[in-house]
């Protein structure tokens, strides 16, 4: 299945279980459908089952946003508690849309947890009370977390994933690898097929660590083996070092899970000559989490790391944030350096990250999708440098390789069933059913909506801000807000010409300006109305923000 039926199926409200290999674009379909939720007016709850997922989705855990903690095992009576509390209840009521990231690694226990304190909320016997559920991840990547003496007891086991009826997407594009011969190395370890021409192909990328250049950051399955290697190089360093800590504010549970997910440490020692890797997405300024480079100096003014890129590049890194937002307000915030020491890194840590090169050691590994989680991180097999291995290294649980042929067929099934109602017709009414259903509206709010309507205040607020030459991230700063939601502000604010051209000017980031042009060309080609295609068009080389931004100015006539 392609993207673009994903979200169309997606669009109808439909339970989904949004699924496909590494690279093949689950999180771009996910951040397509959360930018579709809002400018229908609906704001979705945004969860993962770790800290580290939560935190590249702009969400929180799930177990922080059902109120169930950390504890895997609830009587009646404790799941009552956690639903009578006011913030928890009151999240859950308002919730429509619940998208819950990596699900790989979140037990059928937890699910079911979830699924029970939901109905309590609610007061409805529906599954998760009558939301609408997406589960998105890849069960071939890492399971969820087993305690000493039992079993892993995956979602797709439990009762709230049964009683869901989920309308399965296996996409099966690839967009992160397109070197053929890895792919199908790659297709074999998923199919249970991997035989003597894909073991010889990895032989081939059998070397030691001595014929490695130190720059490629080497993956382990152990974090003492991480800790040691970072901690040596750097010292070894005779460079001095600068520290950066990590801001927070907000809601301290909050704040706790941001910095539990942040692949930037709190407190950041960085020298120069010192191998780092980016831990943010910012195509805009040239790199994205996982761009590895190494640190050449820092910068007079503000003693900033200067990075130089392994094509050649330099960029500065200021501090970025990292939020957990609802309803576009943050309720918690962290600010660090973007960058970690990356001579080694851990599997787990690498989940959701593309590498350019990597050396691996992988003859500890001791849990099942450890070795397909690393191999599947680089891009090409020139970039795969093997420094051990094991026979666990491939194993796949046998529970994952069978359902996983059953998820195959049903989204064959659902893709055939969904083509003819998307012909008859029937699919648009059943996503304009959902967008009322949810409270949204169908059409995008217009200029007298917008004066007449509850958002009022919230876009006057902004204009004001806008008007008194205040930049976007300023706006965003003293209002609390994230920057995307202030994106859409000055979209909105710009198609109604509620603000002029020089003033929209004025909120632009200098550094995105030149952008501009080249963005131009992709919404001439293809359309003004629709972001996904000319997301997909410019290479993902930016957010969906960036483009609100660049489509507000073109509208505006500033280009």
């Amino acid at each position: 299945m392609i993207q673009k039926d994903a979200l169309d199926i997606l669009q109808t409200g439909a339970n989904v279980f949004l699924t496909g290999s590494p690279g093949s674009g689950k999180t771009y379909t996910v951040r397509a459908y959360i930018d579709w939720l809002r400018s229908h007016g609906i704001e979705p709850a945004i969860t993962a089952s770790t800290g580290v997922a939560a935190t590249h989705i702009h969400g929180q855990t799930i177990h922080a946003w059902s109120g169930i903690g950390i504890t895997e095992y609830f009587t009646e009576a404790e799941l009552e508690r956690i639903a009578g509390k006011e913030p928890v209840a009151k999240r859950i009521q308002k919730t429509t849309v619940l998208i819950l990231d990596e699900i790989s690694m979140l037990s059928g226990k937890i699910l079911d947890a979830v699924d029970a304190v939901c109905k309590l909320v609610r007061g409805n016997d529906l599954p998760f009370g009558g939301i609408q559920v997406v589960l998105v991840g890849d069960f071939f990547q890492l399971p969820p977390v087993a305690r000493r003496g039992q079993t892993v007891s995956f979602a797709f086991e439990s009762s709230a994933w049964k009683s869901l009826n989920l309308f399965t997407c296996y996409l099966t594009e690839q967009h992160r690898q397109d070197d053929i011969q890895f792919l199908s190395l790659l297709s074999a370890i998923r199919s249970g097929n991997f035989a003597e021409d894909e073991g010889e192909l990895l032989q081939e990328r059998f070397t030691t660590a001595e014929k490695i250049s130190i720059e490629i950051p080497r993956l382990y399955t152990h974090n003492a083996d991480v800790d040691r290697i970072n901690e040596a190089q750097l010292s070894a360093l005779p460079t001095p070092s600068k520290v950066y800590t990590m801001e927070s504010s907000g809601t301290a549970s909050l704040v706790e899970g941001l910095k539990r997910g942040c692949l930037s440490p709190e407190r950041l020692t960085l020298k120069e000559d010192a191998i780092v890797m980016c831990t943010k997405n910012n195509p805009s300024q040239g790199y994205a989490n996982g761009t590895l480079g190494k640190v050449i100096g820092f910068s007079i003014e503000e003693k900033y790391p200067i990075i130089e890129l392994r094509d050649g590049r330099t960029i500065t890194l200021s501090p970025v944030e990292w939020v957990v937002e609802e309803e576009g307000r943050i309720r918690a915030r962290i600010a660090q350096i973007p960058l970690r020491l990356a001579w080694a890194i851990t599997v787990h840590k690498s989940q959701g990250q593309s590498l350019d090169a990597a050396a691996m050691d992988l003859s500890r590994s001791f849990e099942y999708g450890q070795g397909y989680v690393a191999l599947s991180r680089v891009r090409t097999l020139d970039g795969l440098h093997l420094l051990g291995w094991s026979a666990q290294a491939l194993a796949i649980h046998p529970l994952v390789a069978k359902s996983d042929f059953a998820f195959q067929q049903a989204s064959e099934a659902i893709e055939e069933r969904f083509a003819e109602l998307e012909e008859s017709g029937e699919r648009k009414v059943m996503e304009e059913n959902f967008i009322k259903a949810a409270g949204g509206s169908i059409e995008i709010q217009s200029a007298e909506k917008i004066r007449t309507s509850a958002l009022k205040n919230t876009y006057q607020e902004t204009l004001l801000l806008i008007k008194d030459g205040k930049t976007i991230q300023e706006i965003a700063t003293a209002r609390n807000l994230t920057f995307g939601t202030i994106c859409d502000h000055i979209e909105k604010l710009s198609q109604e010409k509620l603000v002029s051209s020089p003033e929209i000017e004025n909120v632009i980031p200098e550094t995105f300006k030149k952008h501009i042009l080249k963005i131009e060309e992709a919404f001439k080609s293809i359309g003004y109305e629709r972001l996904a295609p000319v997301y997909s068009e410019l290479g993902e080389a930016y957010s969906y923000d960036e483009l609100k931004l660049a489509r507000a100015v073109l509208r505006s006539g500033l280009a």
